[in-house]
């Protein structure tokens, strides 16, 4: 049975993420920091016939993180698909962000990613397979000074998956960023579902360097979606993925 890891466990894209991986007969490892709702999450998945299991972990403590990693790959198997969704979403501008809070926050935008990667990386280059996939944003292609570390962390997770996609592709592992544009939001153009769908795509059927970055943007969606009352219009560029 293949096994999936998803990190940063909750009920929107992770949620929809466990679901769409469990249909199709994956084992699914879930870390967050409340017992309470994992628990919750695997009942729920257990009534669909999925097998899964839970570790309770801050993304921002790693050696937490790592225990996490270490008692689910225990307990359902080597990672197949490892999922990062794990971020801090707190506002504040670039002079008003202090150096112990950025710190803080960096470790779980950014480290925790790094730190899971590398543990399930070894088996899965060993095997010649496997996925690693991180969800990125928008604010990581055109940062907004509102959001100072959540910029700061989206854009160095994108250079560090640009960089392990690099180095792991040829070895059979293939790694991906995928930037959801958007407000995820049940039965809107950024529904979870249709969501999980492409990170499912990409951890099963990838199809090379095309793949490597997701970018998640639907027709007539708002590429600046960070700046609703525009107020960086005139130091701004339009996102390039975006259509006029």
């Amino acid at each position: 049975m293949p096994t999936a890891i998803i990190i940063g466990a909750g009920p929107g894209v992770s949620g929809a993420l466990a679901r769409r991986f469990g249909r199709e007969g994956y084992g699914i490892g879930l870390v967050a920091r409340s017992a309470e709702a994992l628990k919750m999450q695997c009942e729920d998945l257990s009534k669909s016939g999925v097998l899964s299991d839970f570790s309770v972990a801050d993304a921002g403590n790693l050696p937490e993180l790592a225990q996490a990693v270490d008692n689910l790959t225990a307990s359902l198997g080597s990672c197949d698909t490892l999922i990062y969704n794990a971020s801090v979403m707190r506002a504040g501008a670039p002079l008003e962000v202090s150096i112990e809070r950025l710190q803080k926050e960096l470790s779980v935008n950014l480290l925790g990613a790094y730190q899971s990667a590398l543990q399930v990386a070894p088996a899965m280059i060993e095997r010649g397979a496997g996925a690693i996939l991180f969800t990125g944003g928008g604010l990581a292609l055109e940062p907004y000074p509102e959001w100072t570390s959540l910029a700061l962390g989206k854009a160095a997770l994108r250079s560090l998956s640009l960089s392990l996609y690099k180095d792991l592709s040829p070895k059979g592992v293939h790694v991906a960023v995928f930037a959801i544009c958007g407000i995820v939001e049940a039965g809107g153009p950024f529904d979870p579902e249709l969501i999980a769908e492409e990170y499912f795509r990409v951890a099963t059927s990838p199809k090379g360097v095309g793949d490597r970055e997701v970018i998640i943007q639907p027709d007539g969606t708002d590429p600046y979606y960070n700046d609703p009352d525009r107020r960086h219009v005139d130091t701004t560029l339009r996102p390039p993925h975006s259509k006029d």
